[in-house]
């Protein structure tokens, strides 16, 4: 006789939690769209197109051309040390590009009462931060490689 094959589900309280996810996530759904659905719709296929057609190409195009630059110089496995940053910094542009690029200044003001101004230069500082922390991480693994390296015998 063939047993029938165990579903790996987990234990009660995570089927109890991924069933509360899964209730919260339709709520927050059915909320979303109770309003205007039609822009919101508009609004999940104009940036799933513009992620896919624009910004993929785009990315994807500028970290061949840091990988085939590190690659000159024999130094492939450095490009982490530019990925990482740069995907932050952009990810946090893009979260507030609103906001950074002025856009709705307007409304911040009369939402929070607070003023609009600064968000590019803390986006810039953060950016700065990151890429000086990464580079400072890179010069502290290269230091930690050579002093590691037996020296060469002539």
């Amino acid at each position: 006789m063939r047993r029938l094959p165990v579903l790996p589900l987990g234990s009660p309280f995570q089927l109890l939690l991924l069933a509360c996810s899964f209730a919260l996530a339709a709520y927050a759904g059915v909320q979303l769209l109770a309003g205007d659905w039609l822009s919101v719709a508009l609004w999940f296929v104009g940036a799933a197109l513009l992620h896919d057609l624009v910004l993929l190409p785009l990315y994807a195009l500028a970290d061949r051309a840091v990988v085939r630059g590190l690659e000159a110089g024999g130094r492939r496995e450095w490009a982490m040390y530019v990925r990482v940053p740069a995907a932050l910094s952009g990810l946090l542009l893009l979260v507030w590009f609103p906001l950074i690029s002025g856009m709705v200044d307007r409304r911040y003001r009369s939402a929070t009462a607070l003023p609009p101004d600064g968000f590019l230069t803390r986006w810039l500082l953060i950016t700065a931060v990151l890429f000086g922390a990464s580079a400072l991480l890179l010069a502290l693994r290269v230091r930690r490689a050579t002093k590691r390296r037996p020296p060469a015998v002539h």
